[in-house]
């Protein structure tokens, strides 16, 4: 090759070793760093001084030791033409600087080894992310553990209240004449009753996975509706609120029991509470079926909802849009969410001081 074309070469191999935005490296035979490109010397700190009078291995974590030199020595004895592995090495400030180590190795002309060429990648970055996602995950794992004991305790617990409530009712029938028949004692059983059900359906949540859309089950939408009514009937009667369940007796959707009580029952509670005062009240449950989904409608005459100044944060957690005391903002967050992971979705028609439509969307089962 003519001398000039040779020189070129050499000045684009030099510009490109220098220039390499990662951490090239020359080592020798004995371990000696040979040469070392800038980008190294900014991810290590040492002066190219101070490379040069050292070895590599007197940087290198040692853990990381033992595997580097197995995968030298197969280099040498050509076992190998590469090799790729993750390796730890000490910053002059005394951190730990993690890197994606790349070897190979540079032969003399008869084939035998001259020196080894080091690729160095910074990944110091990925690895803190790794570690803070694996703790996040550990953190979640933990809390669901206590969330788990917690549901295991209270619901067995509460089971245990409701069974001593259900004696007193037993007792209060055997020793009250006629209170069989009063319409208040009625609705305390019934309530009791749908109290069982709803810790029955924590147990589901609690024993099973629910976080995919194929582990939903078929659910008789009226039922539910029903349900909700008797669990709201004496708070409805105190409110002279009229409840109206016009669900098809034979339409099912794709749901979780415990998700179902709550949406239904947060929207009849919502109802009642924002209900308007100055006019007769009522709320109605309808059902449609419409490409696939069964839309359960909840209408009523209540305060209404300004939709021009809340469409877009309606469902935001802890947010509010009357001034009543016990509004706290949470339920139409859960209810939300739990439609979504049921795979529907809500929509909402609303006028202030008229009422208020939602159109829940669940899956046809």
């Amino acid at each position: 090759m003519p001398t000039h074309l040779v020189n070129i070469k050499d000045k684009l191999f030099e510009n490109i070793f220098e220039n390499a935005p990662n951490g090239i490296a020359i080592v020798g035979l004995d371990y000696r760093w040979v040469k070392v490109n800038r980008s190294l010397i900014e991810l290590l700190g040492y002066s190219e001084t101070e490379f040069y009078s050292m070895k590599f291995p007197d940087i290198t974590h040692k853990d990381d030791m033992d595997v580097d030199v197995e995968q030298l020595n197969r280099l040498v004895n050509r076992d190998i033409e590469s090799y790729q592995i993750e390796k730890r090495y000490f910053h002059k400030n005394g951190n730990i600087v993690w890197t994606l180590l790349s070897v190979s190795m540079e032969l003399h002309i008869d084939g035998s080894p001259l020196y080894f060429i080091s690729q160095v990648v910074d990944i110091t970055k990925q690895k803190e992310i790794l570690w803070e996602m694996n703790s996040i995950k550990e953190i979640a794992k933990n809390q669901n553990d206590k969330l788990l004991n917690f549901a295991h305790i209270a619901t067995h617990d509460i089971r245990s209240h409701i069974g001593n409530l259900g004696m007193i009712t037993d007792f209060m029938e055997e020793e009250t004449e006629g209170i069989k028949d009063d319409e208040n004692f009625k609705m305390l059983k019934e309530s009791l009753s749908q109290l069982e059900v709803t810790i029955s359906n924590l147990n589901e949540v609690r024993n099973d996975d629910f976080s995919l859309h194929t582990n939903l089950a078929p659910k008789n939408l009226k039922l539910f509706v029903d349900n909700a009514m008797y669990n709201m009937n004496a708070i409805a009667k105190n409110e002279q609120c009229q409840v109206i369940n016009e669900v098809a007796d034979d339409v099912s959707v794709l749901g979780v029991s415990v998700y179902l009580d709550s949406i239904i029952l947060n929207f009849l509670t919502n109802a009642i509470k924002y209900r308007c005062k100055e006019r007769n009240s009522f709320v109605r449950f309808r059902s449609l079926v419409q490409d696939g989904f069964v839309i359960l409608e909840i209408q009523d005459n209540g305060l209404g909802i300004d939709l021009e100044a809340h469409r877009s944060d309606l469902y935001q957690f802890r947010k509010t849009f009357h001034q009543l005391s016990d509004s706290r903002g949470v339920g139409l967050f859960i209810t939300k969410n739990h439609v979504e992971r049921m795979g529907g979705r809500i929509e909402v028609e609303s006028e202030v001081n008229v009422g208020t439509t939602f159109k829940v969307y669940f899956q046809k089962a």
